[in-house]
């Protein structure tokens, strides 16, 4: 079951689901839009290791914007930052963000109960494509939790993307032991 407006509204006003900034005009019949924010990161390496900390490079999306090229992973982040208390939050691709041949990530779109951040985005694209901060780029919706959570994000000791941000993290895969 996913909620409804007037449900994002309703756990808005509880306190349940934060939007920062919020505006109403973004709210669709089941989802919330968020916004590309201005900073993007590459890797550094050509060849990543799971293991090993691969820096990236942060760097502004300028006012005539950026042009993304196919075969490069950006790591971008949402305008919003947000907090989801009694839901599991969804990140999703807009349409018009896909008919342009612009995946917003590659297998992270599901947050967790209490995770309290903005959104690192992995975002690649098909053919090279101009982009802009600010520009619409997927939307949240929110699913209920069918029973009480003991362990939420925002309070377990493993947790590795708490630190708020405004701009892309990397992987944190090398601080998992395997």
């Amino acid at each position: 079951m996913i909620l409804s407006d007037l449900r994002i509204l309703e756990e808005i006003g509880k306190g349940t689901i934060v939007i920062e900034p919020y505006d109403r005009q973004y709210l669709g019949s089941n989802s919330y839009d968020v916004h590309l924010g201005k900073h993007l990161a590459v890797y550094e390496d050509k060849v990543l290791d799971a293991k090993k900390h691969n820096t990236i490079t942060h760097f502004e999306i300028p006012e005539e914007g950026y042009v993304l090229q196919p075969g490069v992973l950006y790591l971008g982040v949402t305008e919003e930052y947000t907090e989801t208390h009694a839901h599991v939050p969804f990140l999703e691709g807009k349409s018009s963000t896909g008919r342009l041949g612009i995946d917003i990530h590659a297998t992270a779109g599901k947050g967790d109960v209490g995770f309290c951040n903005t959104w690192t985005l992995e975002i690649s694209c098909v053919h090279p494509v101009r982009i802009y901060a600010g520009m619409p780029i997927g939307q949240l919706i929110y699913f209920p939790v069918d029973g009480e959570v003991e362990n939420k994000y925002n309070t377990k000791q493993n947790a590795k993307y708490t630190e708020r941000t405004i701009r892309p993290v990397e992987s944190m895969m090398w601080k998992n032991k395997f």
